[in-house]
């Protein structure tokens, strides 16, 4: 009698960029050109901004709420960024990935480096902006944030470049199209080219933190 068929466990891939990368547009796209891959959905303590849906977007919660939740252990990784917390479910992401589905995390740089100590077979994604200038273009174009926080998430932005190296794949998102058919690529095993250590992206990334 042969033994019953196993579903492969699914793989888990983690993007992380600083804000104004076009990061979420981009995972939004990729969800919808490869819609069987799934999407692990953070909790946070911010605000809903008008575009969001709570359960789809993310799941918003309160400080305590949150706060009770690291207490029992219950977060893959979580971190504080610009004065609200961000997580994501280990269990939500653990039955996910063992009944053989592959899920998108999308998380700061900080979260993803907790990821990947507990999961070091995640496949992590950084996005680059193709300069400061359109990082600032794409923070105000946003229309959701006021002048004091775009000017603190530009200088956060220079600690949150300064991490491409810490990831497997780095995407530079200058044309949207062409990011989106790298990230596709990543996500079906076809990342060849698009490694962190590729050639030329070092000279790129000091131009963008110069």
């Amino acid at each position: 009698m042969s033994a019953p068929d196993h579903p492969r466990r699914g793989r888990l891939y983690v993007i992380a960029a600083p804000s104004g990368t076009g990061k979420t547009s981009l995972v939004k796209a990729l969800r919808a050109t490869v819609p069987e891959i799934g999407f692990s959905v953070s909790h946070t303590t911010r605000a809903a901004r008008p575009n969001e849906v709570a359960g789809r977007d993310y799941h918003f919660t309160s400080v305590a709420d949150f706060q009770a939740m690291i207490e029992r252990g219950e977060f893959l990784e979580h971190a504080r960024v610009f004065d609200n917390y961000y997580g994501t479910s280990q269990r939500a992401v653990e039955d996910a990935l063992r009944a053989g589905s592959d899920l998108i995390l999308e998380i700061d740089w900080q979260g993803a480096l907790q990821v990947r100590q507990r999961m070091p077979e995640s496949i992590h994604v950084f996005i680059l902006p193709p300069s400061r200038a359109a990082l600032e273009e794409r923070l105000r174009g946003r229309g959701t944030d006021s002048e004091d926080v775009i000017a603190r998430r530009l200088r956060e932005s220079v600690t949150e470049l300064s991490r491409w190296r810490d990831f497997q794949y780095v995407v530079v998102n200058d044309r949207f199209e062409d990011a989106l058919a790298d990230l596709v690529r990543i996500v079906q095993g076809d990342g060849g080219g698009l490694e962190g250590h590729r050639p030329g992206l070092a000279s790129f990334a000091a131009e963008l933190l110069a």
